[in-house]
């Protein structure tokens, strides 16, 4: 399967894709929660901090239905740079460091152009997804958009947004689906490595041909987890944000050759 990269290889430098199981993620998931219970405070804390500001985003987006569903499915385009300090907690862990909120903190500043090369770019994707999702809405919807109460029973139940669920759903996988495969372990690798983000994002994309089976999986435990989540008002996001950035740690780690 690696043959396709070679001048790819040649050319940018890329790390050989090592061949995982299909349930590998449940063994990420297990490592990360390792990770988590090391460093409780730490992990939870940042935990903590978007759950808040997931809250806040919610409280602010509740009377504009459009934006809210944007703002709940854009969160997750914004997992991979939000996850960037327990990457370095789980990083220092391996190295067998100790370390804390602040200290992760710390070791992100070494990090800080990749960092903010990540960020642009999936603001960027965030602001395109806020704003197709508001065409969307303008071209789709004929309801009262002000009736929060009854918005949802209108798209879901009455049969008249066939068209619009459609189109909602595959723009909006699509575009998950491309950032996902950009940052599944480009943010960690870059991280690690010092790597330039081309390279990073294309090493993911490898990774995502190579482990299909296994990368999907991880997706879809994404996806319910964050939906677990935002259904229980962001408590849930205390726990499991962290449980996902540590686990994706081992994501990259568990594929990406040395």
């Amino acid at each position: 399967m690696d043959k396709p990269f070679n001048s790819l290889d040649r050319h940018f430098d890329l790390p050989r894709i090592a061949l995982v199981e299909h349930s590998r993620p449940l063994k990420w998931l297990k490592a990360g929660w390792q990770d988590m219970v090391r460093s409780p405070v730490a992990s939870l804390a940042y935990g903590a901090i978007f759950a808040v500001l997931g809250y806040l985003i919610m409280g602010y987006a509740i009377g504009k239905p459009y934006l809210g569903t944007a703002a709940v499915s854009g969160f997750m385009l914004i997992g991979p740079i939000a996850a960037a300090g327990l990457y370095e907690i789980s990083r220092r862990h391996e190295a067998g460091e100790r370390v804390g909120f602040f200290a992760s903190l710390a070791g992100l500043r070494g990090h800080r152009d990749s960092l903010f090369t990540f960020g642009i770019m999936l603001a960027f994707l965030l602001i395109v997804w806020e704003r197709l999702s508001a065409m969307l809405f303008a071209l789709f919807y004929r309801g009262d958009i002000a009736d929060v109460a009854n918005f949802y029973n209108h798209i879901l139940y009455s049969g008249d947004y066939v068209h619009f669920m459609v189109a909602y759903l595959v723009i909006g996988g699509s575009l998950a689906a491309l950032v996902f495969s950009l940052t599944a372990i480009a943010i960690p690798m870059a991280m690690d490595r010092d790597t330039d983000t081309i390279t990073a994002m294309m090493t993911s994309l490898r990774a995502i041909g190579t482990n299909l089976g296994a990368m999907a999986l991880w997706a879809a435990i994404i996806v319910a987890l964050m939906a677990v989540s935002f259904a229980t008002m962001m408590i849930g996001m205390v726990v499991l944000l962290p449980l996902l950035g540590h686990a994706t740690w081992h994501a990259y780690r568990d594929q990406v050759a040395p």
